[in-house]
């Protein structure tokens, strides 16, 4: 079990979000948590990563490509153009340099939330799909995948991913190859 406390971790981050991103915050929280009882996930790292995962949205471009340096090419490529895609790359920093949290799949969790991965934990599912559903979102689909999500948590993700991709197309913007990997990942996995 993790020795971190989790009210010096809310103080942290209220400290960083402005009022309405710690409300969005706040609503993956409670997200992540019910959706962690339903699936049986650790319920503390749950809420680490849900309470950090927004940490890094406000930092700058340079921050970030700072922080990304050791990834590959094409995610500094893609942080060019789209940079907020690898703000959870900038949260996991924070979470580690400024909190001491080392748990592996916590900063993971929090890094791929925008992006997905393949092979997805059970905490990056949770995490990444309460980002998307959390109370405070509204926008077409959404509460379709709120249904799926309790009942069938990888099939919500493949819908989220699914939902995301065509959001982007439409809109001409860059897909990060995480996510084009996580969704072909779903997929296969279900075929064999």
């Amino acid at each position: 079990m993790l020795e971190i406390n989790i009210n010096e971790i809310k103080e942290y981050v209220e400290k960083i979000l402005p009022n309405k991103r710690m409300k969005h915050t706040e609503g993956v929280r409670e997200t992540a948590l019910k959706l962690a009882k339903e699936y049986g996930c650790d319920e503390k790292k749950v809420e680490i990563a849900a309470l950090l995962h927004d940490v890094g949205k406000y930092l700058h471009r340079d921050v970030l490509v700072d922080i990304i340096k050791f990834e590959d090419e094409n995610k500094r490529r893609i942080l060019q153009a789209e940079p907020q895609v690898y703000h959870g790359f900038g949260s996991a920093y924070l979470a580690e340099r400024d909190l001491g949290i080392t748990d592996t799949e916590i900063l993971n969790a929090i890094k791929y939330h925008t992006t997905g991965r393949e092979r997805m934990s059970l905490l990056d599912k949770i995490i990444y799909i309460a980002d998307y559903i959390e109370p405070n979102r509204c926008f077409e689909g959404v509460e379709e995948i709120r249904g799926i999500a309790f009942k069938n948590i990888d099939e919500s993700v493949l819908k989220a991913m699914n939902n995301t991709i065509k959001y982007i197309v439409d809109n001409n913007g860059i897909i990060d190859y995480d996510t084009i990997l996580a969704r072909n990942y779903f997929l296969m996995d279900w075929g064999e």
